[in-house]
């Protein structure tokens, strides 16, 4: 199988599907454990759904242009960016659900009304080579949190900021020189969750943490053997999504046995979905408003009669 670090890419740089495999967008109810499939592709890669507010639909990212897809199923609407089809897998929805904000190629967050326009740049100009990765919006659409890659020469660091939109003002939150990653609001926006190696010992070895969202009074949420990203709270604030990795894994590379995971209302983890993926599953918050339903995206690889696809025991809708 090609290297998880390194997938194919397409020609214009996305990332690309192996032989035989597929994107498939579902949904699990986390109550029941039954799974429903949305969307299936053999062409594209499908990544990072986001559950719209207001709407039964959900935003997903594929070779760079952003896909609207009914939740009920049926064929996706690809939202007009006026001719920039530049979004990585790191989106959010504001709260109204009327702006995309976004990661672009070139480091910079943007954002795009959902029904369709050219994309504004709201991310600062720095002086030093810096990219920015957008995972999270507090509940009241006023605060991006993201990853902050200094590339500074004898620098690589990988921080938490925040930026205020309706002043621009940039608040560094993190200041450890460990891997921070996925950062979001929790749903009260009072905290935000992150996954970050500041607790290990080894190198890759990431967990889950929560911070009061000025930077101060950091809580660990997981500590165990397996490598944990991306930490999603639910709207009704009682469960965190969050995908993990076999241990040892490094970063959260593509094409792997994973599982979606969360932490119920007492702090214990449970497997939700045992799938193939990794990179694109859950890279952002995918939960539905009624925080029973979850989205996220798998890429099994069907060889012949053989598919790779680890299995659960629950029965698909």
């Amino acid at each position: 199988m090609t290297d998880p670090y390194n997938p194919p890419r397409t020609s214009a740089g996305w990332r690309a599907l192996l032989p035989g495999q597929r994107s498939v967008v579902r949904v699990v109810d986390v109550t029941t454990g039954r799974r429903r499939t949305v969307f299936d592709s053999d062409q594209v890669v499908v990544e990072a759904p986001n559950w719209h507010p207001v709407h039964d639909e959900l935003l997903v990212n594929a070779d760079g242009e952003l896909w609207r897809i009914p939740v009920s199923g049926g064929e996706p609407h690809v939202v007009d960016s006026r001719g920039n089809p530049d979004a990585n897998n790191d989106h959010v929805l504001s709260p109204d659900g009327q702006t995309i904000y976004i990661s672009n190629r070139s480091g910079q967050l943007c954002a795009i009304p959902y029904e369709g326009g050219a994309p504004v740049v709201v991310s600062n100009t720095r002086a030093t080579p810096f990219a920015h990765y957008l995972h999270g919006i507090s509940p009241d659409g006023q605060t991006l949190v993201y990853i902050g890659h200094d590339r500074r020469e004898g620098v690589n660091t990988f921080e938490v900021y925040a930026l205020h939109l309706p002043t621009g003002t940039d608040t560094k939150l993190t200041d450890t020189a460990r891997h921070h990653d996925g950062c979001e609001f929790d749903a009260m926006g009072e905290r935000v969750l992150f996954n970050s190696e500041r607790a290990s010992t080894r190198a890759g070895h990431s967990q889950l943490f929560s911070m009061a969202s000025d930077g101060t009074d950091v809580r660990q949420l997981t500590r165990d053997d397996r490598v944990n990203w991306f930490p999603h709270q639910s709207p009704d604030g009682r469960r965190i999504a969050y995908l993990s990795y076999p241990a040892g894994t490094t970063g959260h590379p593509a094409n792997l046995p994973v599982e979606v995971r969360e932490l119920g209302p007492d702090g214990s983890p449970r497997t939700l979905v045992a799938l193939f993926g990794g990179q694109g599953t859950i890279n952002v918050n995918s939960w539905a408003r009624d925080s029973r339903r979850l989205a996220y995206v798998e890429y099994p690889i069907h060889r012949g009669v053989d598919v790779v696809e680890p299995r659960m025991p629950h029965e698909e809708e």
